[in-house]
């Protein structure tokens, strides 16, 4: 069962490295970490080049877009392997996450994406938050992860057979995680699990947070956009 692990960056030399590094010491020599950046204006890319210079497991695409949404479909697009990891720039895998995970896959064959518990942390990785599930109220469901999203995407994996479901990923919902969690529930093919296999870390230049704080008739808006879609993508796969 071969990984592919796709990251999104942008602006995020501050603490890619220690992502990175947490990253490539789980993965095997047949596995990739595949990285789209959204022409981040730091010094990301060379950071990124130094990496693929060393390790042939790395590997960089440009985003032709521009956007966390448009950002993640790039890596993912671009990945080849059997399950496929979303991954943030500034977080940290625990040692565990890997080899965790794909031990639940080979246990649950039906099931296609796979979404673990999370630590939130500061920027030291002290915890703020000890369950992001237990903050959010996660567990799987359509209709309460409409009304209220417990999907978070740097938590979560997929098989590759997913793949054809999720993209392309409308532009018009609200994230990419909550897309994707929402298409494996109409699917019937998640799975919520309660080990904590990452530092979720929060800082000054976090893009996403771990609130929504959309006003009221946004949060109505996307709720009937995101219904839509996914009843035209269930009937258009069924």
């Amino acid at each position: 069962m071969k990984v592919s692990v796709a990251m999104a960056t942008y602006n995020g030399e501050k603490y890619l490295k220690q992502q990175i590094d947490s990253i490539l010491s789980q993965l095997d020599k047949a596995d990739e970490l595949i990285i789209s950046d959204d022409h981040s204006k730091d010094k990301t890319i060379s950071i990124i080049e130094n990496y693929m210079n060393e390790d042939s497991r790395v590997k960089l695409y440009m985003n032709n877009e521009s956007g966390v949404t448009s950002n993640f479909e790039n890596a993912i697009k671009h990945t080849k392997n059997d399950i496929i990891f979303l991954s943030d720039q500034d977080d940290v895998w625990k040692p565990e996450k890997v080899d965790t995970v794909k031990s639940y896959y080979e246990k649950n064959p039906k099931v296609q994406m796979i979404m673990s518990d999370i630590t939130v942390v500061d920027n030291q990785l002290n915890p703020t938050i000890e369950s992001f599930y237990e903050f959010r109220g996660s567990r799987a469901g359509v209709i309460k992860n409409i009304i209220k999203n417990s999907y978070i995407g740097c938590a979560m994996s997929f098989r590759k057979e997913l793949k054809p479901r999720i993209l392309p990923i409308p532009r018009n919902v609200p994230m990419h995680d909550m897309w994707i969690g929402l298409v494996a529930d109409m699917n019937h093919v998640a799975l919520l699990i309660t080990e904590k296999l990452i530092y979720y870390r929060r800082h000054d230049a976090t893009v996403t947070t771990v609130e929504n704080n959309s006003t009221l008739k946004q949060k109505l808006l996307w709720r009937f956009t995101i219904s839509n879609l996914l009843i035209k993508s269930f009937l258009k796969h069924k």
